[in-house]
């Protein structure tokens, strides 16, 4: 089991390039030491828009894929796919990426056992699990390639317009549902929600777009700083 060490950072949801610099800033202090990173989590919707097999969108987002690639050669860095990145594993070679259908993912903190995943695996039903199934398909984002820039520009201009900040209704009944897919864990660590809280066992990590904080494992416990 891998052991989430102490300095550890995590990094959720920051929905690059729309939602600000933060996510580039805090790559760039660790880059140069400014901030120490002894592993780095991205747990998933790191990018507004951002999937393998397509050279457009990797275009659009080159600066951060490069700047991570380097990263990776010398910080050990975990990629949860989310519903915005998937199909990440060609484009970051060095990292280790968990596909949606891999997660939840358990690793160790302390004498801890912790169930990591990006959140949205356990908040769909059917539908949107048949949906995710298709559009991870290798043939299908092939079959998209004619079209792949009107369609790629439309979905990046809707993102940017998106309001991805808010609350939700009775949360913590949402967190009770996904818990029952946890078995025998200290800790759950998700993302996706935006909405850096805590309900018993389960934390829901600041989104970098909308609370511009990051998670550091200091003492085996997880502790928030702002990066604004």
């Amino acid at each position: 089991m891998i052991e989430i060490k102490e300095g550890a950072v995590f990094i959720a949801d920051a929905h690059y390039p729309h939602h600000g610099d933060e996510f580039m800033a805090v790559l760039q202090k660790i880059e140069s030491g400014d901030l120490l990173a002894s592993q780095l989590f991205l747990m998933g919707d790191i990018f507004d828009l951002l999937f393998g097999h397509n050279k457009y969108i990797h275009t659009i987002n080159n600066v951060v894929i490069t700047l991570l690639n380097k990263l990776s050669r010398k910080v050990e860095i975990y990629y949860f796919e989310g519903n915005h990145d998937f199909c990440l594993a060609n484009i970051f070679p060095n990292i280790k990426v968990y596909t949606r259908e891999e997660q939840p993912i358990y690793m160790s903190m302390g004498n801890q056992k912790i169930g990591l995943s990006h959140g949205d695996k356990f908040d769909g039903g059917f539908c949107y699990d048949s949906y995710c199934l298709l559009l991870r398909n290798k043939f299908t984002l092939n079959m998209l390639k004619p079209f792949q820039k009107h369609i790629i520009d439309y979905r990046i201009k809707k993102l940017s317009e998106k309001n991805i900040c808010h609350g939700f209704i009775n949360f913590e009944a949402k967190v009770g549902r996904i818990m029952t897919n946890y078995n025998d864990v200290n800790l759950v660590i998700e993302g996706h929600f935006h909405q850096a809280k805590q309900f018993g066992k389960y934390i829901s990590l600041p989104s970098l777009a909308c609370q511009k904080q990051i998670a550091v494992v200091q003492n085996n416990q997880i502790s928030y700083f702002d990066m604004v």
